[in-house]
């Protein structure tokens, strides 16, 4: 398997530089590709995109009730998150550098020292919403890195400082153009934003890797993904942790 592997984590890689992510997966000809041969796709794109792109996180996802029914899928499943596609909030993102660009807004959260939760914040991920399968699969889903182009982060003095066993309470609310268009609870993933990271704990450890200290982690979202089009104005806020926004160019 290790040569369909860096096969295919080859053409991953060019198909998602050209903007066209994941067309292996559309051919029906492609043999069937397993979950745990999906992240070792995964761990081999990461090899090619180094050093110049370094892997800062993770992302739990396809957990939630939106993501899960929109998907037709039951995570979870994790993604990784690069340097070169984080954002700033405020930031212009130009929608032609997507395929069919779509957004959710969630919590994400810093790692601390001891593995556990030390901030705590809101965040728009970007998703390259495409699936090639009929009908998607779980190990397309990984393959496409969790069909993840990047981050909109608040500055790090906006992170909010956590403590473990800290309720996570109030509203998650995505608004585009000034109009409120989802929301729902903050904790609304299973075991809320440190479940997430302690599932992701015990998957990496399962894979022989770890969680890192300072890294940022994507703890899914109780929304679904919302596609967005040029001149949208995008603004996530979670009750008590502030607010993230980007607007969305040609």
């Amino acid at each position: 398997m290790t040569g369909l592997v860096r096969s295919l984590a080859l053409r991953q890689l060019a198909d998602y530089r050209a903007g066209t992510p994941g067309m292996s997966f559309a051919d029906p000809g492609r043999p069937p590709l397993a979950l745990e041969d999906a992240y070792r796709v995964q761990v081999e794109v990461a090899a090619l995109r180094g050093p110049a792109e370094q892997v800062v996180g993770y992302k739990v996802g396809c957990t939630g009730p939106g993501t899960r029914a929109q998907f037709g899928l039951d995570g979870p499943i994790r993604g990784l998150l690069y340097d070169t596609e984080l954002h700033s909030s405020g930031s212009e993102l130009s929608y032609s550098a997507y395929a069919d660009l779509a957004i959710e807004g969630e919590l994400a959260v810093r790692v601390g020292g001891d593995g556990r939760v030390a901030y705590m914040f809101p965040v728009i991920e970007l998703h390259n919403y495409v699936f090639r399968g009929q009908p998607p699969t779980l190990s397309e889903l990984v393959a496409n890195n969790g069909i993840n182009a990047g981050v909109v982060l608040p500055p790090p003095a906006a992170e909010v400082p956590w403590r473990e066993g800290e309720p996570v309470t109030g509203r998650l609310t995505v608004q585009i153009n000034g109009t409120c268009v989802e929301e729902g609870p903050m904790d609304g993933v299973p075991g809320g934003p440190a479940g997430s990271l302690r599932w992701l704990a015990q998957h990496l450890a399962d894979h022989g890797l770890t969680v890192c200290p300072g890294q940022l982690i994507l703890t899914g979202t109780p929304l679904g993904l919302i596609r967005v089009r040029p001149g949208d104005h995008i603004e996530v806020t979670a009750e008590h942790l502030g607010a993230v926004e980007a607007t969305i160019g040609p």
